[in-house]
């Protein structure tokens, strides 16, 4: 599986330890091993320049998944897409939250996955799935290293 992170926010940001959680949450959910997935860590203000182009929404938000191919079983491998997180933004929310930026952004990062494989939080029962399974995800991963 290839997974790239970048950091392009001017932040420092926990590079490896989220290009191990998705390498790990690809292989929790059963994706073909020769995924490929493209993650971006921004500024707040190309953030909320993608919100606004691509979800006609103003201002930053926290993360966004750009989805490119579904895979249509375990067995098809797949360029997955671009997921992209504004650090600045996960760390306001962790204040909020109580927890650490770093965990903030782990969520972030797995929440971006599970758009791209389909998952949403539209309705209430989709959301407590989402949520569940994004929790559950990064719990496991970091019991595990």
């Amino acid at each position: 599986m290839t997974v790239e992170v970048t950091n392009r926010s001017g932040e420092l940001v926990p590079s490896e330890q989220v290009l191990a959680l998705l390498q790990y949450a690809i292989v929790r959910m059963d994706l073909h091993p020769e995924c490929e997935l493209n993650f971006v860590f921004i500024d707040e203000k190309e953030m909320t320049e993608l919100h606004l182009k691509w979800m006609n929404l103003p201002g930053p938000t926290d993360v966004l998944s750009f989805p490119m191919d579904m895979p249509e079983g375990p067995n098809d491998p797949a360029l997955l897409g671009d997921i992209v997180i504004s650090p600045t933004i996960a760390a306001a929310q962790a204040l909020v939250a109580g927890h650490s930026t770093s965990h903030e952004i782990f969520i972030l990062a797995v929440h971006g996955l599970l758009h791209i494989l389909g998952y949403d939080h539209e309705e209430l029962a989709d959301e407590l799935v989402m949520f569940a399974l994004q929790e559950e995800l990064v719990a496991k991963w970091g019991d595990e290293k």
